[in-house]
Formats: C-alpha cells, structure tokens, sequence
C-alpha cells in the first residue's frame, strides 16, 4: 500500500481534474471523454504513474466513466422519442465489435502509438469543428449496409482508442447524412453505450496484471479516478452549461475546435521528447 500522502494527492488531483472535466463538458456539450483523456493523461503523470500505461490508464478509466453518464442520457432522450433506434439497432454489433477491437489494439499498442492516435483524431475532429459548414453532405439520409454497418465498426474502434463515448464522431457521421443535430446529439447517447460497456470489459481484461497500474486498478481502469470524477463532473457541468448559454453555437465550435488542437500539439510535444 503506498502512503496514505500519495493517495491524498493522487484523490486531489482526480478531483481537480473533475472539476475542469465536468465544466468544460457541459460548456462543449459532450461526454467528456475527450477532456478527460489529456486532464488524465497530465493527472496521472503528477503523481507518477509510469509512463508505458499512463495513456491506456487515461482511455481505459474515461470509458468507465461514460458507461453510467451515457446510460442516463440514454433513457433521458428515449423518453423524449429523439434517438434513432432503427439506427442503434443495426449497430447492436457493429459499434460494440469495433470497442473491442480497440481493446486488443491498445493491449498491443505503445503509449506513444495511443498519444498519436489520439492527437490525428483530435485535429481532424477540430478541423470539422473551426471549418464546419451546413452545406458539407454526403448524402440525404443514412447509407445502407455495408457502408453503415462498416461507419458502426469505424466509430466504436476510434472512440474506444480515444475514450470517448462516439458523441463526437456519430454527431458528425448522421449529420452528413442530414440527420437534424438533435437527433444525432440524442442518438448519440444510445452509441456511447454500446461503446463504453464493451470499451470497459476490454481495457480490464487488455490491461490484466500490467505492471506500473496505481493502486486500486483493475486492468487499464482506476476505480478511485471513477468513484471521484463521476459525481463531481455532474454535480459541476450545470456551471458549463450556464457559460453554454451565453456564447453562440458556432463560438463553442471554434472553442472546442481550439481545446482540440492544442491536447494533438500537448501530445505531439510529448512524443517529441
């Protein structure tokens, strides 16, 4: 057991971490896997947790955290009759196969190979959010198999390599095929379940008796960075969401666009060194 000064600091810093996780998830409107990620990343790195897992910790615990986020927001919007469920259904196992093979591509993947792929990603998603325009189409409504069966697979694999709940790219993918955005928003709780549940069981068992884990982990998933930053994200994000109101949508975009960019040059500078 490692000293009881360790595992205050570490609990402090998982704690501040939730704080500007759950703000700026409420101010950009999204899960927070994409904020959680690099805030873990540079947590877990202050308090010295080695560098060869400190990524796969980071992706593995942001999953865990968006299982009972996406599992609310779920039912919230099902309730309201806004998910697509034609959509979640013909995904049931494309969006789950797609988690899980992010899971064996992370057992096998380096730090630095996560950090890389997490920061392409990162600016092309920016790139959609500083440069966006209604007019961008691929279509007037969703492809037919295998096309959408294959973007299911696309989007389950790159979010279970980033730990985000697939808000982001889903959102992205309906609205190029002219899904209106609320719809897409609210389908989009639906594949962050189908994401995160199997992204969950995948990091634990890819990350099984790893060496250099915190305490309390169980495979690529830290237990107490999850009892910490779930009740503080949402007891904070109405804060984002209040700043949310006050700036126009395309003034998020740029925001969040920007936050994007500079976790793909964080991640760059990193790997650089």
């Amino acid at each position: 057991m490692p000293p009881i000064e360790d595992l205050i600091l570490f609990a402090l810093a998982l704690a501040g971490a939730g704080v500007v996780a759950g703000i700026l998830a409420g101010l950009f409107g999204i899960g927070g896997g994409a904020i959680l990620v690099p805030v873990f990343y540079q947590v877990f790195a202050m308090v010295g947790v080695d560098e060869a897992v400190r990524m796969h910790l980071s992706v593995g615990t942001s999953l865990a955290i968006i299982v009972p986020t996406s599992l609310r927001s779920y039912f919230s919007h099902r309730k309201r009759g806004a998910v697509d469920d034609v959509l979640l259904k013909s995904w049931i196992t494309a969006v789950p196969l797609g988690a899980l093979l992010a899971a064996v591509v992370a057992a096998y993947s380096s730090s630095e190979a996560l950090r890389g792929i997490f920061a392409v990603i990162a600016v092309l998603v920016a790139f959609r959010m500083l440069f966006n325009r209604a007019s961008w189409r691929l279509g007037d409504d969703l492809p037919r198999n295998p096309f959408k069966y294959i973007a299911g697979v696309v989007i389950g694999l790159l979010s279970g390599l980033m730990g985000i709940g697939g808000g982001v790219l889903n959102n992205t993918f309906m609205s190029l095929y002219g899904r209106p955005m609320h719809q897409a928003v609210a389908t989009s709780s639906g594949v962050g379940v189908l994401i995160s549940i199997p992204g969950l069981i995948g990091y634990v068992i890819a990350g099984w008796g790893a060496s250099g884990l915190p305490p309390f982990s169980t495979g690529y998933i830290n237990w107490v960075a999850v009892a910490l930053i779930i009740p503080i994200t949402l007891l904070v994000a109405p804060v984002g969401v209040a700043l949310a109101h006050r700036a126009s949508k395309r003034q998020l975009e740029i925001g969040f666009g920007i936050f994007l960019l500079i976790v793909a040059v964080r991640f760059a500078i990193s790997l650089a060194e």
